[in-house]
């Protein structure tokens, strides 16, 4: 297994919540315009789709200005006049416009959607195509937690910022510069309330919502720690009830609890004063119209439609004010998943292809190791000068004691990692110098951890060969012992396996892995641990069909279980790294010395 990084930063901790390094340096994280252009360039496919969008707010924010203008004309012109022929005139036109505003409204929402979730599609995909072309060491550094959450909430987070904040970056700002123009058309004095009432609102919106804001990630934050507890109760509820932790842990769950409950409550005073301080400036920038209104009224310079749709212009007004603060907090959220989504795209894979591999034929199986060096992540080497010659057809069985290095041969051989130095060679050839997914294709590989992907039985077994035939698929089940046992299930073949095969007993669940491994007859067959998870009987029942399976195919078994090994061509004996035994069954046992000692001890411990 890989070393742990002593480098590696310590968690913060913060009351009962401990923060990675990245939660932590999510709270400071200064505005990077980089990663916001290089967000925004995922809708340059769909540039005319925007431009369509900005036509039709365009035309929404146009109608949406001349409203407030249609009710003051309609005021002075056709009510003050008693007119109402001409009133019904722009009572008419009032509702045209307004049909024209929701019909650019209704336009301008479905192409940003559709933008976004487009650009959204594409960000996703291609960050799983990244993650499927990175090097295993990447995974061993990296928890499958976290990568979940690029893939899903970090690329999630993005969808308000490339729909609706793209919308309100332009909608809303052209909405305030237009509010502000109409102000000062109709009459330049009443606009000067804009200059009284703007101090006060910008001091709410930015200050306040800033701090609710930071209020409202601690929250998130909190939150997070109460599932992640519950959770993690809900998994372990055996081990606790055995060890009569209840008490204990609902004491653990109380105090983090009260920890999100204190976020929770420190949130409230502010949400309580944001929304009733941004409608009391609204009141009294009413009442400002209307006082200041009145005293112009009275002097004649201006009319009661000009107040009328005065008022109706400053109700308009902090809508777009309250939008564009709140598209900061949007930005300012997307941009800590910004930048881990694209640290995970450059990251780049410590395996690779190289410019111009080799071609690859059909594979003899000769594999041999030269002066192999190897460690994980600049930790101590886990093979010092290893060396290894398998002929083809070979059945090499590789044993040892934990750590001494025979996973890190199979890592080797199936290019998972590549050596310090030496070469690890197939048919004569560095792995290095060929396509990954060439040489993969002739080889196969069952481990420990045995994977059952959703879906049928058949399609498991086929998924080491998609072209399979239903006959391969059965011959396969056939050769490995599992066919009688699928049959007997309601839909045979098509019997439906639920996550990582949990509808399947630990052996079955082998057992398949084993077919989808015969499937592709492969060159070179690994198994790792293979037997492990199979009681006694089924491993008797499994070894004519092993011995098949292996006949003609260069093959590393490795195996804690002894007895599984004793037929192989020839055991090799790894301690610290290195090579200290080879040889068949019966000789190593002669020879007396790690391997006989590892027999005896089994043996004694039945």
């Amino acid at each position: 297994m890989p070393t742990p990084n002593p480098t590696a930063p310590e968690p913060i901790k913060r009351g009962l919540i401990v923060l990675s390094e990245e939660e932590e340096r999510d709270d400071r994280r200064p505005f990077d315009r980089r990663l916001l252009a290089r967000t925004l360039v995922y809708l340059k496919p769909y540039r005319w789709k925007i431009f369509g969008m900005a036509a039709a707010a365009l035309v929404a924010i146009g109608a949406a200005l001349l409203l407030p203008y249609l009710l003051g004309l309609g005021i002075d012109h056709s009510i003050a006049k008693h007119d109402p022929a001409g009133l019904a005139r722009i009572a008419l036109l009032y509702i045209g416009v307004s049909l024209l505003q929701y019909g650019g409204l209704l336009c301008q929402g479905k192409l940003i959607n559709s933008i976004g979730q487009r650009a959204i599609f594409d960000i996703r995909r291609d960050l799983f195509e990244r993650i499927q072309s990175l090097s295993a060491s990447f995974f061993d550094r990296q928890k499958a937690g976290r990568i979940m959450i690029r893939v899903t909430n970090d690329v999630s987070s993005l969808e308000e910022l490339l729909t609706s904040g793209v919308s309100t970056a332009f909608a809303d700002s052209i909405t305030l510069v237009g509010l502000l123009g109409m102000m000062l058309w109709v009459d330049w004095r009443m606009a000067l309330i804009v200059l009284f009432i703007l101090p006060p609102t910008l001091w709410v919106v930015v200050l306040v919502r800033n701090r609710m804001l930071a209020v409202a990630r601690r929250m998130r934050r909190k939150l997070s720690a109460v599932n992640s507890n519950l959770n993690e109760s809900l998994m372990g509820i055996r081990v606790t009830q055995a060890f009569s932790r209840e008490r204990e842990n609902m004491r653990l769950f109380g105090l983090i609890n009260q920890e999100n409950y204190r976020a929770g409550m420190d949130f409230v005073p502010l949400n309580a004063f944001f929304w009733p301080a941004m409608g009391f400036l609204n009141v009294v920038g009413t009442i400002a119209v209307l006082g200041l209104g009145g005293l112009l009224f009275q002097q004649g310079w201006v009319t009661l439609g000009v107040i009328a749709a005065f008022t109706n212009y400053i109700n308009r007004f902090f809508q777009p004010i309250q939008n564009i603060s709140n598209l900061f907090n949007v930005v300012s959220n997307a941009m800590a998943s910004c930048e881990r989504i694209f640290e995970l795209m450059d990251y780049q894979a410590e395996v690779g292809d190289p410019a111009q591999p080799l071609a690859l034929g059909k594979l003899r199986g000769q594999v041999q190791f030269k002066q192999v060096d190897f460690g994980y992540q600049g930790g101590e080497l886990v093979l010092e000068k290893f060396n290894l010659d398998v002929a083809p057809g070979e059945v090499i069985a590789v044993v040892g004691p934990t750590g001494a290095g025979k996973s890190t041969i199979i890592n080797l051989l199936t290019r998972f990692y590549d050596p310090l130095s030496g070469a690890v060679c197939v048919d004569g050839i560095d792995l290095r110098r060929v396509c990954q997914a060439d040489y993969r294709r002739q080889i196969a590989a069952v481990l420990q951890d045995t994977f059952i992907f959703s879906g049928t039985i058949a399609e498991n077994i086929r998924y080491g060969k998609p072209e399979a035939k239903m006959a391969e698929v059965i011959a396969a089940a056939r050769a490995v012992g599992v066919h009688e046992y699928i049959l007997s299930l309601p839909q045979g073949y098509d019997s439906e396996v639920q996550e990582r095969g949990s509808s399947l007993s630990v052996g079955q669940r082998q057992l398949i892995s084993f077919a989808r491994a015969l499937i592709r007859d492969p060159r070179i067959l690994i198994l790792d641990e293979a037997t492990s998870s199979i009681d006694t009987q089924t491993e008797r029942e499994l070894q004519a069909a092993l011995a098949t399976l292996l006949r003609g195919r260069t093959a590393f078994v490795i195996a804690h279980r002894l007895s599984t090994i004793q037929n192989a061509d020839r055991i090799i004996v790894i301690q610290d790294g290195r090579l200290v035994e080879a040889g068949p069954h019966a000789e190593l046992l002669r020879l007396g010395g790690i391997y006989a000692r590892l027999c005896e001890e089994q043996y004694r411990a039945g």
